[in-house]
């Protein structure tokens, strides 16, 4: 379906990944509020797109405190803003064998701006999209990277608050798809996970500076171009991977996607004992009971999909 979102707000849009999805959505007829620090950089996209398609927003997304005050305004300013994007962060090599070289200002900094602002900033922004209201389609779009599935050495610190945002999305998308909470149902949670994009994400670093490795990764426009066919495209997508890493990481993820769908039917099923012990095994029958339905749905050439928060954990489509 088209994207059908028509205020988006956009953070870390100033360059890399941010900055081309922007353009892409503006060049669609959707109205951006860009976000980011260098207000130049801002300024010069409203230059060249004019004030009726993109608003300028000089605002630091990881100052937590101001951040209330601020998505405050954000939604009083633009009552439309039915889509945010939370895309800020930041990448720093650290290397725990010369404990010395180790800054912990460094390693707060880039977990606040790479999860703690982001959490902050759609627990802020849900009154707002839940207020729409079931008619008005709402999403929060998270960026995470490839090395929140699969880490890397060399900045363990960014690969463990891209697997924060990884999980956050799981388990976010699913509280607001529950059936029990049909008021939050309108609002999509989408994660991009970007492979490695050549953007100053890497050129800004001393470390591949040095290597003359900044060029690494996908070029920036074909990275976004594929990217937003998929944000785009009729099938929806809870995940955007282009397709140079999506069959990769989509056979590291299945099981433990499985594994997270099975839990959560397990833990959501509704027991009809108090008691502890039975109750568990109450849960374990359901999943057990649905697990077999499943199966044999899908030898018969149907599909089947674990939904949390029902007696019957599985919708089967025959």
């Amino acid at each position: 379906m088209p994207f059908p979102y028509k205020t988006v707000l956009i953070t870390g849009a100033t360059a890399g990944i941010g900055l081309a999805l922007a353009e892409r959505m503006i060049s669609n007829g959707i109205f951006v509020i860009a976000v980011g620090r260098r207000s130049d950089r801002l300024d010069a996209l409203v230059a060249k797109h004019g004030a009726d398609k993109v608003a300028a927003e000089p605002f630091d997304v990881s100052d937590l405190d101001k951040l209330p005050g601020w998505v405050e305004k954000m939604t009083k300013t633009h009552p439309s803003l039915s889509s945010i994007v939370l895309n800020a962060g930041f990448q720093r090599t650290v290397d725990f064998t010369n404990p010395d070289t180790v800054s912990l200002s460094s390693l707060s900094s880039e977990m606040t701006t790479n999860y703690l602002s982001p959490l902050h900033t759609l627990s802020l922004f849900l009154p707002h999209l839940i207020s729409l209201g079931p008619e008005t389609p709402a999403s929060v779009v998270l960026v995470s990277s490839g090395l929140g599935v699969v880490p890397m050495a060399r900045c363990p610190n960014y690969c463990a608050t891209k697997s924060a945002i990884h999980s956050l999305a799981w388990t976010l998308r699913s509280q607001l798809s529950a059936p029990s909470s049909p008021e939050t149902h309108h609002i999509r949670v989408v994660e991009i996970i970007p492979p490695a994009v050549q953007t100053e994400l890497h050129s800004s670093q001393p470390d591949l500076v040095k290597a003359g490795q900044t060029k690494i990764g996908v070029p920036l426009e074909q990275y976004a171009d594929e990217t937003w066919d998929l944000l785009t495209e009729s099938t929806l997508h809870d995940e955007i991977v282009i397709k140079l890493v999506r069959e990769r990481w989509g056979a590291i993820e299945k099981e433990k996607l499985d594994a997270f769908r099975t839990f959560e039917a397990m833990f959501r099923a509704k027991p009809k004992s108090t008691s502890a012990r039975q109750t568990l095994d109450e849960r374990s029958k359901i999943l057990d009971d649905g697990l077999k339905t499943a199966k044999k749905t899908l030898a018969e050439g149907g599909r089947a999909c674990i939904h949390p928060g029902t007696d019957c954990p599985l919708i089967i489509d025959q």
